[in-house]
């Protein structure tokens, strides 16, 4: 109770700054923290009626948490928060937390005073893998960027996860104009139904053309053919991913978007245009691919008060993606201040996340380093610890993906078979972006599966060449300690 007491106080008086700006149209005056994406949307008449992200603030006076873990150990919870007012997320506490289990993002808070937060969605018309058909949370450790220089985590939506509010408060209904921006990637994409953010029906149903308005980011194509291969921002407004108002992209000049950090953007203004723009969330402005007429049978747009994120809106759980941070606006967005908002994410500094570095990973307890047998190539080696020699076998690059990656980022550490229980065989793979071949290093030293939750381990705390390694349940033991470089 105390709890949310604070936070409702903190985001209140988060809103007094930007409230009193608009009434008194005295615009977003001087404030502690720089202006963010959401200042500059009230600035602009538009005001965020959502605001969601787990790596900063989207105000610049918001001093709340940015979300909420959950870990299998215990299943204990914790909030996320900010280092300061206005600034980027205090991820500590989170690597404390996680460290030796495994956890799970299980709300995602709104940072407008409406408390849009985002839970796991109870599931829809296509079941989820949770309990009774519902979605799950995303891997808490599984998506590590920095902003600003400093340590963050993202949302990575594989299939299943999926987060949805139902009775939003103030967001746009039936034909009301909508705006909404994502921080996405991408590295990691697919053409399946629905990787989306914005707007859904609050049964989680399909309920009908123009039902939804949400970003969906991916490389669909579902009408008359596409240019390139993708992905492509597209509108998903119920029964149809949309490049333009017919559906198709002939456009030569969009085959695709490729950054780390893609900021993706959909305005409707609930009748008779909707726009899509794209750009590098690190640098540059914005190209719109599309601003043009409803797809047929779709003005008036029917819009309902469900926010959804990682899904369709009949919960449609195929669709993979990456979200930093995203929100809706009440109004249809000027082009300049999508400008300026675009700025604003540009100087936040978004990069790969954890250190990317080359070289030896040496078993604490061994005394030795983490070697491929052999100096094999081949997909299934199991990997063992073996005296430091300084061989290609031997060097180890720790890349932003969480992945360790060896003979040139050719080949992958990888939990063979996707294993999960102890006495998994750690072996080398073609890498694939699954993440069964990622690892988080733990401040304690030791190093954890993504997928499994589990250790890297030196078989019964061996000591001898050729010792192989594998997955334990962790335990801090000197045979499961690591050191880099």
């Amino acid at each position: 109770m105390k709890s949310t007491l604070r936070r409702k106080l903190l985001t209140a008086v988060a809103a007094i700054p930007l409230v009193a700006g608009t009434l008194l149209g005295l615009g977003p005056a001087a404030q502690a923290a720089a202006q963010q994406a959401c200042d500059i949307y009230a600035a602009g008449g538009t005001p965020c009626v959502t605001a969601h992200s787990t790596t900063r603030a989207l105000f610049g006076a918001y001093a709340g948490p940015l979300y909420q873990l959950q870990r299998a150990s215990d299943q204990h919870f914790l909030d996320i928060g900010l280092l300061a007012a206005g600034g980027v997320a205090d991820s500590a506490p989170q690597v404390s937390f996680c460290a030796g289990t495994k956890c799970t993002v299980t709300k995602i808070y709104d940072q407008t005073a409406n408390h849009n937060d985002l839970p796991i969605s109870w599931g829809g018309f296509w079941k989820g893998p949770g309990p009774n058909g519902s979605d799950i949370g995303a891997d808490a450790m599984a998506l590590p960027v920095t902003v600003g220089g400093h340590p963050a985590y993202g949302i990575k939506v594989t299939q299943g996860v999926g987060y949805r509010v139902d009775n939003a408060k103030n967001v746009p209904v039936g034909a009301q104009p909508e705006g909404i921006y994502m921080i996405t990637s991408s590295n990691y994409v697919n053409q399946w139904c629905c990787f989306d953010y914005g707007s859904g029906e609050i049964s989680h149903n399909d309920t009908g053309n123009a039902t939804m308005n949400a970003i969906y980011w991916g490389t669909a194509c579902w009408f008359n053919g596409c240019t390139g291969t993708g992905p492509w921002v597209e509108a998903d407004l119920e029964n149809g991913m949309y490049h333009t108002g017919t559906g198709s992209n002939k456009d030569p000049n969009n085959p695709g978007v490729h950054h780390p950090f893609v900021s993706a953007w959909l305005k409707n203004n609930g009748t008779s245009n909707f726009t899509l723009k794209y750009g590098d969330a690190t640098t540059g402005g914005l190209t719109t691919p599309y601003s043009g007429g409803l797809p047929r049978g779709y003005s008036p747009m029917k819009l309902e008060p469900s926010i959804l994120l990682g899904t369709g809106g009949d919960n449609s759980v195929s669709g993979v993606g990456e979200f930093f941070e995203g929100a809706v606006t009440s109004g249809f967005p000027t082009d300049a201040t999508e400008n300026a908002v675009q700025a604003s994410l540009a100087a936040a500094g978004y990069g790969t996340g954890g250190p990317s570095n080359t070289g030896a990973v040496h078993a604490v307890g061994a005394n030795k380093c983490l070697d491929v047998s052999g100096v094999s190539t081949t997909p299934g080696t199991q990997v063992q610890v073996w005296d430091c020699n300084g061989g290609t076998n031997q060097t180890w690059t720790r890349s932003g993906a969480g992945e360790l990656t060896v003979y040139d980022g050719t080949r992958c550490l990888d939990a063979s078979g996707k294993g999960t229980t102890p006495g998994t065989k750690v072996i080398i793979w073609n890498c694939n972006g699954q993440n069964n071949q990622q690892w988080t290093v733990q401040s304690n030293g030791t190093v954890t599966g993504v997928q499994s939750g589990l250790c890297l381990d030196v078989t019964g705390s061996g000591t001898a060449n050729g010792t192989l390694v594998q997955l334990a349940t962790c335990t801090a033991a000197n045979n499961q300690k690591w050191t880099f470089g």
